[in-house]
């Protein structure tokens, strides 16, 4: 892999041990503007990687030091995520700028693989559990959409980083879906499932606002044709799913 040093001044002393990863993508014009972003301290924003689209990777921030790429977020209970992960910035205009049709702009393959070994290292070096391995929509679902719905979360899940499932099937999920206004048993119980599995929502039975970003987010990680931010049978069951993995690990 192709690692060179691009020091950023922002960064401060960890609290936690690492273990945690968090997958970004810069949502930016160009790699060169995310990285004067990442680099400047009046920004007060950095990530211990960027990774650009050929696969090249400069390291920012080391390893052992706390970058401030997370913001305000939240994880299976925990806050202060830049005191205990490792940052990932992917060079990748993302939502903010997308291509001339309109689609998002693809991860390029050499990048793609470039992650995957970069990743591995991190876990190899941390003890990362691979449920704590996340996007930054998942843990800022009513700030973030970053690294979105076309990144390739199965893919690198087939290659150990992250999970998905073998199928959607998921228990007791028969009968209608759930969506926005809704106050019932059945949200309060799909909301536990959200939050056992780490998003950052209390089980009050009514689908607000959180209620539908997290949702929304969860579908950009295991749903991606289907980012709605409603709860229909095909989500039930994938949060089901991730449900019964994240609980057995």
């Amino acid at each position: 892999m192709d690692m060179t040093t691009s020091p950023s001044p922002n960064f401060d002393a960890r609290k936690y041990p690492v273990d945690m990863l968090v997958l970004h993508y810069t949502g930016m014009e160009t790699g060169q503007a995310a990285l004067d972003q990442l680099c400047n301290p009046a920004t007060k924003v950095s990530s211990h990687y960027l990774l650009w689209e050929d696969g090249r990777v400069d390291q920012l921030v080391p390893d052992e030091l706390r970058a401030w790429h997370a913001g305000v977020s939240s994880w299976q209970g925990e806050e202060d995520l830049n005191s205990r992960s490792i940052g990932i910035e992917i060079v990748n205009g993302g939502h903010d700028f997308p291509q001339a049709d309109g689609t998002l702009p693809p991860y390029p393959e050499a990048q793609i693989e470039a992650l995957i070994e970069l990743c591995h290292e991190i876990i190899a070096g941390h003890d990362i559990p691979q449920t704590r391995i996340v996007g930054h929509s998942d843990i800022a679902p009513l700030r973030k959409q970053d690294p979105g719905e076309h990144f390739p979360w199965q893919r690198l899940a087939r290659a150990g980083i992250g999970i998905w499932p073998d199928t959607g099937g998921a228990q007791d999920t028969e009968g209608q879906g759930l969506g926005p206004g809704e106050e019932s048993a059945s949200v309060r119980r799909m909301q536990e499932h959200l939050q056992r599995i780490g998003y950052g929502l209390s089980p009050t039975g009514a689908y607000d606002t959180l209620t539908e970003a997290v949702v929304r987010a969860f579908q950009r990680r295991w749903l991606p044709e289907n980012v709605t931010g409603m709860a229909d049978i095909q989500t039930l069951r994938q949060i089901g799913a991730i449900h019964a993995i994240y609980t057995a690990s």
